[in-house]
């Protein structure tokens, strides 16, 4: 416990300091951001000690607010999340002080550093509060910390759109948890998480309005389709370090709050487990396909972060599915492919993201189309982007392919269920994952060759480089991690136990048995993965020492004989993806504009490809509009002339009484 304690007033302590020797930039830096690291070690070992059975901890204080108090708790989902936030906090807090560097404002550093500090803090604290209103509250520090951060260059007018959109997107989702607390509250008699598990399980009717309103409230923080529109526009606006961070994990919060509040409402209905299979089939898809027609590097991330958290939600309509029927297999497998999936997301994301920034920050440029080339130049880089981008494709033997690994075994677990319900979700997932690994297999293909392979696109691509190594070696730990988990999948998934048997109620040694074989066939995974890395570095070194003692020259790509190749005559990012795209365009419709060569021999042409996301076109913006129309009518009543004002004052009080005395009679 008093691990957890420290590292929540280091962040703290760090942040103010951080703030207060705004003066000073590299002071403010280093002070902001070693805390982050010291805070998370701490934290991380508080983490790992609250995966066991039986070592929970629970630091109940008071506090003066009614219905409120100061009550922490770690248990093994709590202490599984927080394993993904602090795993990967200290790592950008690293990356985030070289990062920052000259890409501030002067003397703005102490308050980036201080929101830093203060999400992860908040983040933390979501992860193990015991009572609704301290949640609530850490949730909100949790939005606003995070505005700060994306609003960081706000002197930009796309970044301050930006943040608007995030600001009102989770305070949408906040105003739906605030009235699903306030109903468990009513219903329970008290705020305390642990007063809630009865009254919400008495009717059918009201644990599905519970679960509809915690579905809302926490997935416009997930980001599941409709409620995912922030996360296009945040992400990049954001400097790389917390971009890694919220796509990583604060997202993830979601997931932790709607599973949390799965253990809250007992024993599902079936029509659960289908709506999750739902949500996840259509965020999967939408993600992916939205992803493979983005031109830019970081939004293309974070619309593919919108299919991963499909894939998880997935999983969890498993898994409840599971529950519904009473299948241990099926339920143990969906919970547990979803939550590898968690924890191997934050890596390789958090991965993908910093590697982002580096290209970023070398050559200025975030448009695929302005890149190219990079591979020479920035090996470091360029190779660990090749490590997430495997992951995230979900090839063995890294650590993406682990969770959906589980997800099918859940899938055919499902199938051979004599309940013909459980098997048309089943079968559904099975064709939704076979067609989102496809597809993401085509994006990060796209990603890393248009930005990496072939040649410059731009004089400032040629002249980039590798970043140093505050920057460099949280790349290499993750693509480290992105391997470890991958080959230490079996064990890994055995330690899973508790959580498991705390999410699904099911018995600790059903749980146990069924995880060891999942365990023995990802054994044989593992293993295979294993030996193809030994054979690929076998290989590699057999090739060098042939060459050792032979004089190697470079020539550039044969070119037909033509003897003007030129940057312009290599794929573009449209132009490798629109054959994919054009299959999918009535769900990701693409605006087009041309400029059409006429003469004979024409000196320019142009053909500018834009994807565009229907949710927000045809949903967010006309309901957005029509609400600033009708705000727009109230602007009549601002005179600028204080004697109307307090003519307003005077008919609203008297209206107040007449109505008190209304009441009164």
């Amino acid at each position: 416990m008093w691990f957890f304690v420290g590292s929540l007033l280091i962040l703290l302590a760090g942040g103010v300091l951080s703030l207060c020797l705004s003066g000073s930039g590299l002071r403010a830096s280093r002070a902001g951001a070693w805390s982050a690291v010291a805070g998370s070690l701490l934290g991380l070992v508080s983490a790992l000690a609250g995966l066991g059975p039986r070592t929970g901890w629970d630091l109940n204080l008071p506090w003066s607010v009614q219905g409120g108090s100061l009550h922490l708790g770690m248990d093994p989902l709590s202490a599984f999340f927080l394993l993904a936030l602090f795993s990967l906090s200290g790592l950008a807090a690293l990356y985030g002080e070289e990062y920052l560097e000259n890409h501030v404002r002067p003397g703005s550093e102490g308050a980036a550093w201080l929101f830093f500090n203060g999400l992860t803090a908040s983040m933390a604290v979501v992860l193990t509060a015991r009572n609704a209103l301290l949640f609530l509250v850490a949730w909100e520090i949790m939005a606003i910390t995070s505005f700060f951060l994306v609003s960081q260059e706000h002197e930009q007018g796309r970044v301050r759109q930006a943040g608007w959109i995030y600001l009102v997107a989770t305070h949408l989702g906040t105003a739906f948890l605030l009235v699903f607390f306030l109903l468990l509250g009513s219903r329970a008699g008290s705020l305390e998480f642990a007063d809630f598990a009865g009254p919400a399980s008495q009717g059918a009717a009201a644990g599905g309005l519970l679960f509809l309103l915690a579905l809302v409230g926490f997935g416009s923080k997930a980001g599941i389709v409709p409620f995912h529109v922030w996360l296009p526009e945040a992400h990049p606006a954001a400097p790389s370090h917390v971009s890694a961070l919220m796509s990583g994990v604060m997202i993830k919060t979601g997931v932790y709050g709607l599973v949390r509040t799965l253990v809250f409402l007992g024993p599902p209905p079936a029509w659960w487990g289908w709506l999750l299979v739902g949500v996840g089939i259509s965020s999967g898809l939408f993600g992916v396909i939205s992803a493979l027609a983005q031109h830019d590097l970081k939004r293309l991330l974070a619309f593919s972060s919108v299919e991963n958290i499909g894939i998880i939600f997935l999983g969890l309509g498993l898994g409840e599915l599971g529950r519904y029927a009473g299948s241990v297999p099926l339920a143990v497998a969906g919970f547990g492919g979803a939550l590898l999936h968690v924890l191997n997301h934050s890596v390789f994301k958090g991965l993908l993201f910093l590697d982002a920034g580096a290209v970023l920050r070398a050559a200025g440029k975030k448009s695929l189309d302005s890149l190219g080339g990079l591979y020479k130049r920035m090996p470091w880089t360029g190779f660990s982007f090749l490590v997430g981008s495997v992951a995230i494709s979900g090839l063995p033997p890294l650590n993406g392919f682990v969770g959906e690994f589980l997800i099918y075994q859940a899938c055919l677990r499902g199938v051979i269920q004599p309940l013909r319900p459980l098997s048309i979700p089943a079968l559904a997932v099975i064709g939704t994952l076979a067609l989102i690994g496809g597809l993401a297999a085509a994006v990060f293909t796209k990603a890393f060759g248009i930005v990496f392979l072939g040649e410059p696109r731009s004089e400032s691509c040629s002249k980039a480089h590798d970043p140093g190594w505050r920057m460099r070696l949280p790349q290499i730990i993750l693509s480290a991690l992105c391997l470890g988990l991958g080959l230490l999948a079996p064990w890994l998934l055995l330690c899973l136990g508790p959580l498991l048997a705390l999410l699904t109620g099911l018995p600790a040694e059903s749980v146990d048995s069924s995880l060891a074989a999942s365990a023995s066939t990802l054994m044989y995974v593992s293993a295979a993965g294993a030996g193809l890395l030994i054979l690929a570095a076998g290989i590699y070194l057999f090739r060098r020492g042939l060459l050792a003692r032979r004089t190697v020259g470079e020539a550039g790509t044969w070119d037909c004989g033509y003897i003007a190749p030129d940057p312009r005559m290599q794929y573009t990012a449209a132009s490798f993806s629109r054959p994919l795209a054009n299959l999918f365009r009535q769900i990701v419709p693409a605006e087009t504009h041309r400029d059409t060569p006429g003469e004979l021999f024409p000196r320019r042409g142009k053909l500018v490809s834009t994807a565009v996301d229907f949710f927000r076109k045809y949903l967010y913006d006309p309901v957005f509009r029509g609400i600033a129309r009708v705000a727009d009518s109230f602007l009549r009543l601002q005179h600028g002339n204080i004697h109307i004002y307090v003519l307003y004052i005077a008919v609203t009080l008297l209206a107040l009484l007449i109505w008190k005395l209304g009441v009164g009679l």
